[in-house]
């Protein structure tokens, strides 16, 4: 199963390329999932409005102008339901802590007087590719809020697991068997059952959602406005992507006005946006371009006009990797590749067994390596956008050698 990620600048058309490339995949004969939460590509899709909310719902593939129709091909259309799910898990929620809110006198809320909370959509959205991941499809196209809220979104995940751990650790978790004896001897109440089982069920939720993002299989397409803000914004997206260790799959300008029109006005507008397009294809030598339609697409027939063929297998992230130069120099380097950083922007702080990343907009606590958490950070340096941290063994932690 390949998953690709449509994020990009806001109004650059991230919605119209998540629909035209599920559905020229469907076309060829693949198994396509949408997930999309835009009101516009539910109504534009003829998908079926019956079954329960929050779940797949087939699309009848209309329009075909190629002959493909008959392909063995389906497309399924996933729209999260944002109110549905924060009201299906506060009530699952309260009901296992029901013992919880009657010792502190606390009234249970109702299904019908409960309305979701600011980043619902988020977390409903995150679930969905968590279940769209244990789907039978070939392919899952989920279109993502804009770059920097799309980048929040993927590194939740693997935050909200770092704040769980350190608020309730594995081993305090794991103590929750002598509870019972602990209260009597300490003559205080001690965290409910209730409260590690909640944990380790969010734990296990987070896990899997994050390995969908991390799969090797999943990558970000990109949409952008090929304006002047086109290549900041990209060299922003890649910078964000690299930290999280996150595949870039493809990167899309869209709406490209013809070059050749006789009409003077049309033309100066062309030959500006021409001009910001040279910048991004040096920025990215392997852009795809779209045409401007010259109306707002409609129906399949427009859509097959504007489709991206992406990789069969998304280029990989490139890898953080630890070199081991103990005989030359008597250090260790942890490559993090970090392309279009600046020393302006970055800094570093290490803090246990993690590193806290900071570079540009984003921040990262990244887990070092075992063999770096018996080293103490010497010094680092920035080199082409490849970060270069060096460590070196601390004599009281690090294993030594036999005689």
């Amino acid at each position: 199963m390949r998953i690709i990620l449509v994020s990009g600048t806001g109004g650059a058309g991230r919605t119209t390329t998540a629909l035209a490339t599920a559905l020229a995949d469907a076309r060829a004969g693949r198994r396509v999932l949408l997930v999309s939460a835009d009101a516009e590509t539910t109504a534009g899709l003829h998908a079926d409005r019956t079954g329960t909310a929050g779940t797949p719902r087939p699309v009848r593939l209309t329009g075909d102008t190629h002959g493909t129709h008959d392909a063995p091909g389906s497309l399924h259309l996933l729209a999260p339901d944002p109110a549905a799910d924060f009201r299906r898990e506060f009530l699952a929620f309260q009901a296992r802590s029901g013992t919880a809110f009657e010792l502190l006198g606390a009234a249970p809320f109702e299904d019908a007087e409960l309305t979701e909370l600011p980043g619902s959509g988020q977390v409903a959205l995150l679930r969905a590719l968590r279940d769209a991941a244990a789907g039978d499809w070939d392919l899952v196209v989920a279109e993502l809020p804009p770059v920097p809220e799309a980048l929040a979104l993927l590194a939740l995940p693997e935050q909200l697991r770092r704040y769980l751990r350190r608020l309730l650790p594995p081993e305090r978790q794991a103590a929750r068997a002598l509870r019972p004896m602990l209260a009597q001897l300490a003559g205080v109440p001690l965290p409910a059952q209730w409260l590690y089982e909640t944990t380790a069920r969010w734990e296990r939720e987070l896990a899997a959602v994050q390995d969908v993002i991390g799969s090797p299989h999943t990558a970000v397409r990109l949409v952008l406005d090929p304006g002047p803000a086109a290549v900041d914004a990209l060299r922003t997206a890649r910078l964000g992507l690299a930290l999280q260790g996150l595949a870039l799959d493809t990167v899309v300008a869209n709406r490209v006005l013809p070059a050749d029109s006789p009409d003077p006005w049309f033309a100066a507008l062309a030959a500006e946006q021409h001009h910001h397009l040279a910048a991004l294809r040096a920025a990215h030598p392997g852009l795809h371009e779209l045409p401007h339609l010259g109306r707002v697409p409609r129906g399949p027939e427009d859509l097959v006009l504007l489709a991206v063929t992406g990789r069969e297998t998304p280029e990989a992230a490139p890898a953080w990797t630890v070199e081991d130069r103990r005989d030359e120099d008597g250090i260790l380097v942890w490559h993090v590749p970090l392309p279009g950083a600046v020393k302006d922007g970055l800094s570093l702080v290490r803090r246990g067994a993690e590193l806290l990343l900071a570079v540009g907009p984003f921040r990262r606590a990244v887990p070092l390596p075992a063999a770096l958490r018996r080293c103490t950070v010497t010094g680092a340096g920035l080199v082409d956008g490849d970060l270069r941290i060096r460590f070196a063994p601390d004599p009281g932690l690090w294993p030594k050698s036999s005689p």
